[in-house]
């Protein structure tokens, strides 16, 4: 409920503070004496748009707080968490407009946007007049109206499980279909470029090798040379050893131990000569020439780059076009199975969206037939009420079910119905809503509603018919009603006046009538006008009294 509203410099208020009750509340006055400025600040503090002809004549700034108690699980809960703001049961809304048009918005003293502050405010309030019934009028509202009196969160929420398995699956189906057709239209390349593949043959790690392989055959000729030259020098020096070999033999005894010696000499030089003849032999017999050697890393370089990888990553890229190959071949099959499983997908959501429908249909002649009988006594006995559950074509189908849902009326008997906001007057349009808002009453909406005079125009029974209905509609939520009507007045549990005070400079006073006298005495005038009279004031009593019974 709307616990409190503080306002400061808004057009003629200085600075007030109203603290309300649960209930009807009614504010009454004279015409101009600030009650739609009640209303503005309130709207200020709900994020409706900052005007600076708001701000009151000589001051730098208006500012309005509204302070509200609601329940731990309110809807303005989740919203708060997304926007990664704390929540608490108080809640207490705070907007300041300066006289150059600049506005800040607060939630318990949290900075917010103006656009998030409006979208907490639609939570918390809803405004009714005779021109502002916006839920009323927007068609797209309608569904969510006959849903929440059907109690159809349930078979809502498995519709939308519905809806999105079958876009999935949708989704996925097109996909592939994207990626066989593209497949198909360029499976001549994939097929050649595998056969090229294949062809070179790649393997891993080969260009390090053949690399290394090509340095070692450019340095060829240098490394013969060196060898050659390393084994005309060896063979000098076996020629050589082969002299001091023998002249030492002739010593005969004496050049034994340098004949030893000697033999081991001889014996390095062999395993020398050994060595140098392996080398030879291998560059003579290596299974590639340089040109072959060259002419290979040029085919795999290009195939390389023609697929955008390593030449190391060729037969990965070798195996992914024929996983690519064995798809297209094996296609037909996958989307075959992909198309049941669309089917089977959209059926089962056209089974539970016409569970959604039948609820709807069923509930929209109940709900219809209950409004109906609250309009008589709100002289609006010749309009006729309808709620349209119509058929989407199926290109309109989405998460909430296959249906349109229109509120309809006629205002004239015979006349055919249509949309709301071209057949029925300002006047009707806020009794319509009135209608609708108290039997919607029965499944426990739990937000403030305010109505700015929505009695315009009528007296009577039918203010007293008005009356009522508000009466019953704050037995379950709280109502703030701006009237002229004292029959609607009288039915109030709450009351203030609201007023203006000339005695310094002209400003907006608002005064509680919680006794029954102070409150017979303001019924009195509404009666009456300007010169109250004792008729006046007994007619106020009967109200009172009637309305107490």
């Amino acid at each position: 409920m709307l616990a409190s509203l503080t306002i400061k410099n808004v057009v003629l208020i200085d600075q007030l503070t109203i603290d309300f009750r649960q209930g009807l509340c009614a504010l009454t006055g004279e015409t101009g004496a600030g009650k739609s400025i009640l209303l503005d600040s309130l709207g200020l503090a709900l994020g409706a748009r900052a005007d600076s002809g708001l701000v009151r004549k000589g001051e730098e700034q208006a500012s309005v707080v509204a302070a509200f108690d609601i329940s731990a699980d309110h809807p303005i809960k989740s919203l708060l968490t997304e926007n990664e703001l704390e929540f608490d049961p108080t809640v207490i809304l705070r907007r300041s407009v300066t006289k150059d048009g600049r506005s800040k918005a607060f939630i318990n003293d949290q900075p917010i946007s103006a656009g998030l502050l409006k979208q907490i405010g639609e939570l918390l309030v809803e405004i009714h007049g005779q021109f502002d019934t916006q839920s009323l009028l927007n068609a797209q509202y309608h569904r969510g109206l006959l849903d929440e009196y059907a109690g159809n969160e349930k078979e809502l929420s498995q519709t939308r499980q519905f809806w999105d398995d079958w876009k999935e699956i949708g989704k996925k189906l097109t996909s592939i279909k994207e990626q066989v057709g593209k497949a198909r239209e360029d499976e001549d390349y994939y097929r050649r470029s595998l056969e090229d593949i294949d062809a070179l043959s790649p393997q891993e790690g080969e260009e390090e090798n053949l690399t290394t392989l090509r340095d070692k055959l450019m340095r060829r000729e240098q490394i013969l040379e060196n060898l050659n030259i390393a084994e005309n020098g060896l063979q000098e020096i076996e020629n050589l050893s082969a002299s001091v070999w023998k002249a030492l033999n002739r010593l005969g005894d004496e050049g034994q131990a340098v004949i030893s010696a000697m033999d081991r000499v001889n014996a390095e030089i062999q395993e020398v000569s050994a060595a140098l003849g392996d080398l030879s032999s291998d560059l003579d017999s290596s299974e590639y020439s340089l040109q072959e050697i060259d002419d290979r890393l040029f085919a795999l370089k290009a195939q390389a780059r023609k697929h955008g990888c390593s030449i190391d990553e060729l037969p990965q890229k070798r195996e992914e076009i024929a996983q690519i190959l064995d798809s297209i071949e094996n296609q037909d099959g996958l989307l075959a199975q992909l198309i049941k499983d669309v089917e089977k997908a959209k059926t089962a959501y056209q089974a539970q969206a016409q569970k959604l429908s039948d609820s709807r249909h069923k509930t929209a002649k109940k709900l219809a037939e209950k409004i109906m009988k609250e309009l008589p006594p709100l002289k609006l006995d010749k309009v006729r009420f309808e709620i349209s559950v119509s058929e989407l074509p199926e290109e309109s189908w989405n998460e909430n079910g296959m249906d349109k849902v229109e509120f309809l009326v006629a205002t004239n008997p015979g006349a055919d119905a249509g949309a709301l906001n071209k057949i029925a007057s300002g006047g009707e349009l806020a009794r319509l809503m009135l209608a609708i808002k108290v039997v919607l009453a029965e499944v426990g909406d739990a937000g403030v509603l305010v109505f700015d005079e929505v009695d315009s125009g009528i007296g009577g029974a039918t203010a007293a018919a008005v009356g009522e209905r508000l009466a019953k509609l704050a037995q379950h939520r709280q109502i703030l009603v701006v009237t002229h009507s004292p029959q609607v007045a009288a039915m109030a549990q709450n009351h203030w006046i609201v007023m203006k005070d000339g005695t310094d400079s002209v400003k907006t006073n608002i005064i509680p009538l919680f006794d029954q006298p102070q409150r017979r005495e303001e019924i009195a005038r509404m009666l009456a006008g300007a010169e109250i009279t004792e008729e006046a004031r007994a007619a106020a009593g009967k109200l009172l009294e009637a309305s107490a019974a």
